[in-house]
Protein backbone atom coordinates (compact mmCIF):
# COMPACT_ATOMS: atom_id res chain seq x y z
CA UNK A 1 0.00 0.00 0.00
CA UNK A 2 2.71 2.13 1.11
CA UNK A 3 4.11 1.79 -2.82
CA UNK A 4 0.18 2.59 -4.44
CA UNK A 5 0.30 5.66 -2.19
CA UNK A 6 3.49 7.15 -3.53
CA UNK A 7 2.26 6.41 -7.49
CA UNK A 8 -0.33 8.19 -6.34
CA UNK A 9 1.26 11.32 -4.86
CA UNK A 10 3.18 11.50 -8.41
CA UNK A 11 -0.12 11.50 -10.12
CA UNK A 12 -1.52 13.74 -7.77
CA UNK A 13 1.84 16.10 -7.99
CA UNK A 14 1.63 16.10 -12.18
CA UNK A 15 3.80 13.34 -13.09
CA UNK A 16 1.35 11.10 -14.81
CA UNK A 17 3.82 9.25 -16.94
CA UNK A 18 6.12 7.95 -13.63
CA UNK A 19 2.54 6.96 -11.63
CA UNK A 20 1.51 5.25 -14.50
CA UNK A 21 4.89 3.64 -15.30
CA UNK A 22 4.99 2.60 -11.32
CA UNK A 23 1.02 1.50 -11.04
CA UNK A 24 2.12 -0.73 -14.31
CA UNK A 25 5.19 -2.37 -12.23
CA UNK A 26 2.62 -2.79 -9.30
CA UNK A 27 -0.03 -4.56 -10.87
CA UNK A 28 2.53 -6.84 -12.85
CA UNK A 29 3.75 -7.91 -9.52
CA UNK A 30 0.29 -8.76 -8.25
CA UNK A 31 -1.33 -11.63 -7.73
CA UNK A 32 -4.49 -12.15 -9.95
CA UNK A 33 -5.93 -14.48 -7.39
CA UNK A 34 -4.91 -13.41 -3.69
CA UNK A 35 -3.74 -9.83 -4.35
CA UNK A 36 -7.77 -8.27 -5.51
CA UNK A 37 -7.72 -5.56 -2.93
CA UNK A 38 -4.59 -4.20 -4.41
CA UNK A 39 -5.17 -4.81 -7.87
CA UNK A 40 -8.81 -3.22 -7.23
CA UNK A 41 -7.12 0.39 -6.16
CA UNK A 42 -4.27 -0.02 -8.73
CA UNK A 43 -6.55 0.22 -11.62
CA UNK A 44 -8.58 2.67 -9.63
CA UNK A 45 -5.88 5.27 -9.93
CA UNK A 46 -3.84 3.53 -12.93
CA UNK A 47 -7.31 4.95 -14.94
CA UNK A 48 -6.62 8.09 -14.14
CA UNK A 49 -3.05 8.02 -15.15
CA UNK A 50 -4.35 6.82 -19.26
CA UNK A 51 -4.25 9.44 -22.18
CA UNK A 52 -6.69 7.67 -23.96
CA UNK A 53 -10.72 7.73 -22.61
CA UNK A 54 -10.57 3.72 -23.95
CA UNK A 55 -8.01 3.17 -21.64
CA UNK A 56 -9.14 4.41 -18.87
CA UNK A 57 -12.15 2.67 -19.40
CA UNK A 58 -10.48 -0.32 -19.33
CA UNK A 59 -8.41 0.23 -16.12
CA UNK A 60 -12.26 0.81 -14.72
CA UNK A 61 -13.20 -2.08 -15.46
CA UNK A 62 -10.50 -3.74 -14.38
CA UNK A 63 -11.14 -2.04 -11.21
CA UNK A 64 -14.45 -3.37 -11.06
CA UNK A 65 -13.64 -6.75 -11.66
CA UNK A 66 -11.20 -6.76 -8.82
CA UNK A 67 -13.58 -5.63 -6.39
CA UNK A 68 -16.01 -7.51 -8.07
CA UNK A 69 -14.08 -10.95 -7.38
CA UNK A 70 -13.17 -10.02 -3.44
CA UNK A 71 -17.15 -10.29 -3.14
CA UNK A 72 -17.45 -13.73 -4.07
CA UNK A 73 -17.90 -16.12 -1.06
CA UNK A 74 -14.81 -18.18 -1.83
CA UNK A 75 -12.65 -15.34 -0.74
CA UNK A 76 -12.68 -13.14 2.49
CA UNK A 77 -12.91 -9.66 2.57
CA UNK A 78 -11.07 -9.34 5.43
CA UNK A 79 -10.19 -5.88 6.83
CA UNK A 80 -11.13 -4.43 3.34
CA UNK A 81 -15.04 -5.07 3.02
CA UNK A 82 -15.53 -1.94 4.35
CA UNK A 83 -13.37 -0.13 1.74
CA UNK A 84 -14.20 -1.89 -1.24
CA UNK A 85 -18.16 -1.80 -0.60
CA UNK A 86 -17.47 2.10 -0.49
CA UNK A 87 -15.35 2.57 -3.69
CA UNK A 88 -18.16 1.54 -5.65
CA UNK A 89 -20.32 4.06 -5.91
CA UNK A 90 -16.97 5.43 -7.62
CA UNK A 91 -16.16 2.93 -9.61
CA UNK A 92 -19.39 2.97 -11.15
CA UNK A 93 -19.29 6.59 -11.52
CA UNK A 94 -15.58 6.68 -13.24
CA UNK A 95 -17.26 3.96 -15.83
CA UNK A 96 -20.16 6.14 -16.26
CA UNK A 97 -17.74 9.20 -16.81
CA UNK A 98 -15.47 6.95 -19.13
CA UNK A 99 -18.84 5.72 -21.21
CA UNK A 100 -19.46 9.41 -21.78
CA UNK A 101 -16.12 10.30 -22.80
CA UNK A 102 -16.41 7.40 -25.24
CA UNK A 103 -19.83 9.07 -26.74
CA UNK A 104 -22.49 5.62 -24.94
CA UNK A 105 -24.66 7.69 -23.25
CA UNK A 106 -26.89 3.88 -22.41
CA UNK A 107 -23.68 2.54 -20.97
CA UNK A 108 -23.26 5.71 -19.03
CA UNK A 109 -26.61 5.77 -17.52
CA UNK A 110 -26.78 1.87 -16.86
CA UNK A 111 -23.27 2.88 -14.77
CA UNK A 112 -24.94 6.05 -13.16
CA UNK A 113 -27.73 3.22 -12.24
CA UNK A 114 -25.27 1.51 -10.35
CA UNK A 115 -23.54 3.78 -8.74
CA UNK A 116 -26.95 5.27 -7.49
CA UNK A 117 -27.90 1.80 -6.16
CA UNK A 118 -24.45 1.46 -3.92
CA UNK A 119 -24.96 5.10 -2.52
CA UNK A 120 -25.65 3.50 0.82
CA UNK A 121 -22.09 2.34 1.74
CA UNK A 122 -21.15 6.18 1.35
CA UNK A 123 -21.10 7.46 4.96
CA UNK A 124 -22.37 11.17 4.98
CA UNK A 125 -18.82 12.78 4.84
CA UNK A 126 -17.08 14.68 2.45
CA UNK A 127 -16.17 11.92 0.74
CA UNK A 128 -19.42 10.65 0.26
CA UNK A 129 -21.18 13.98 -0.37
CA UNK A 130 -18.36 14.18 -3.30
CA UNK A 131 -19.32 11.12 -5.18
CA UNK A 132 -23.03 12.06 -4.63
CA UNK A 133 -22.83 15.30 -6.62
CA UNK A 134 -20.24 13.94 -8.99
CA UNK A 135 -23.18 11.36 -9.82
CA UNK A 136 -25.70 14.61 -10.20
CA UNK A 137 -23.19 16.29 -12.28
CA UNK A 138 -22.54 13.37 -14.43
CA UNK A 139 -26.31 12.96 -15.19
CA UNK A 140 -27.18 16.62 -15.95
CA UNK A 141 -24.19 16.59 -18.44
CA UNK A 142 -25.43 13.40 -20.47
CA UNK A 143 -29.07 15.15 -19.86
CA UNK A 144 -27.49 18.33 -21.83
CA UNK A 145 -25.98 16.30 -24.57
CA UNK A 146 -22.25 15.18 -22.98
CA UNK A 147 -22.86 12.23 -24.54
CA UNK A 148 -24.01 12.64 -27.69
CA UNK A 149 -21.64 12.52 -31.10
CA UNK A 150 -21.83 16.61 -31.02
CA UNK A 151 -21.34 16.58 -26.90
CA UNK A 152 -18.42 17.64 -25.06
CA UNK A 153 -17.86 14.69 -23.05
CA UNK A 154 -15.74 17.03 -20.33
CA UNK A 155 -17.82 19.37 -19.92
CA UNK A 156 -17.12 22.21 -17.79
CA UNK A 157 -14.24 20.92 -15.15
CA UNK A 158 -13.83 18.10 -17.10
CA UNK A 159 -12.53 15.28 -15.59
CA UNK A 160 -13.94 16.14 -12.40
CA UNK A 161 -16.55 12.84 -11.93
CA UNK A 162 -13.52 10.48 -11.75
CA UNK A 163 -13.11 10.04 -7.88
CA UNK A 164 -11.00 8.33 -6.08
Amino acid sequence: MVRIGQAIMLHRGGDREEARNRFAALWEETDPRTDLFHRCTIAHYMADTQDHPADELAWDLRALAAADALRGDHVSWGEHQLAVRSLYPSLHLNIAAGHVKLGDEEAARRALDKARATLDALTADAYGEGVRAAIERLEKRIADGAASPDGTADGPGGGTDHLP
